[in-house]
């Protein structure tokens, strides 16, 4: 009599068992990568859009609704941009106008944060708590003193007026970024700047600073995105002259009595917003490490 003898299931190796609970380990890791995946898409989907609509007709543009793939890559949108648009003009103002604003706000808020986070002298709070207080005050109430100031100095019609108008406000964020920074640094670097006789600027300039390159960068992009997208103040310096506008004014010389050139004004916005990319990719590890330092002293 013989006996039928079943195949035997081999019993789960410890390996497999292991990978299986490593993936139930990670499953919530996934979902919200996968949230976090959909998120960034519908942050970027408008910048993704314009890219899209510069390469686009008018009648395709209200046509395709939220489509993002062109029918024909049309390169002349932004040959117009640049060039009937007078984009190039524009460009080379908001570069001037950017790089004089941060130069200045940087060494002004570097040495009022200094000053700030390293000494006690008397009134020292109150000056803080009216740099405080300005955060509360409109752009607009601010308007009709700068432009009377720059009247009067004759810089109203000048890019150098505008640089001083939109450096001129309290940036009340870079000085306390900086201040947070200098406060958490060794008081022995300041001794031993003094023992190699060293004074005030020369300890500033020197060995203050330099460490404080992190929240240099930070202030710098800071400064640099605000005044780059600035519009009311721009505005206002290039009424009478149209060839000082920026990116920001110039905008608005795609929009006609009768019509908008949306091709070409999304086309100039990705123009404009081209140097701003790159300066984030550029400068973002001291822009983390930055904010990290202000914010850890």
């Amino acid at each position: 009599m013989t006996t039928s003898t079943r195949p035997s299931i081999p019993a789960p190796t410890a390996s497999a068992t292991a990978r299986r609970t490593q993936w139930r380990r990670r499953l919530p890791w996934w979902a919200v990568v996968a949230a976090l995946g959909l998120i960034a898409l519908l942050w970027i989907y408008p910048f993704l859009w314009m890219l899209s609509a510069s390469f686009k007709s008018p009648a395709e543009i209200f046509a395709g609704g939220l489509g993002l793939l062109p029918e024909q890559m049309r390169w002349e949108n932004y040959a117009r941009a640049w060039t009937d648009g007078n984009f190039q003009r524009y460009l080379l103002n908001t570069a001037v106008v950017t790089v004089g604003t941060v130069a200045i706000v940087v060494v002004r808020c570097a040495l009022a944060g200094y000053v700030l986070g390293r000494y006690r002298f008397p009134g020292s709070r109150i000056i803080l708590g009216i740099l405080v207080a300005t955060l509360f005050v409109p752009t607009g109430y601010t308007i009709i003193p700068i432009v009377k100031l720059s009247m009067e100095l004759g810089l109203l019609d000048q890019l150098s007026g505008m640089i001083l108008a939109l450096a001129g406000g309290a940036n009340v964020a870079a000085i306390l970024i900086y201040a947070g920074y200098f406060r958490g640094l060794p008081a022995e670097l300041e001794e031993a700047a003094v023992v190699d006789g060293a004074g005030f600027l020369r300890t500033f300039t020197q060995v203050m600073l330099p460490l404080s390159m992190p929240v240099t960068a930070t202030v710098a992009v800071l400064t640099f995105l605000f005044t780059w997208n600035a519009f009311f103040l721009p505005l206002v310096f290039s009424f009478s002259n149209p060839a000082l506008r920026t990116v920001s004014v110039g905008m608005q010389a795609f929009v006609g009595e009768n019509s908008t050139d949306w091709p070409g004004m999304a086309a100039a916005g990705v123009i404009s917003l081209i140097p701003i990319v790159a300066l984030f990719a550029f400068m973002q590890r001291y822009f983390v490490e930055g904010i990290a330092g202000s914010v850890k002293s």
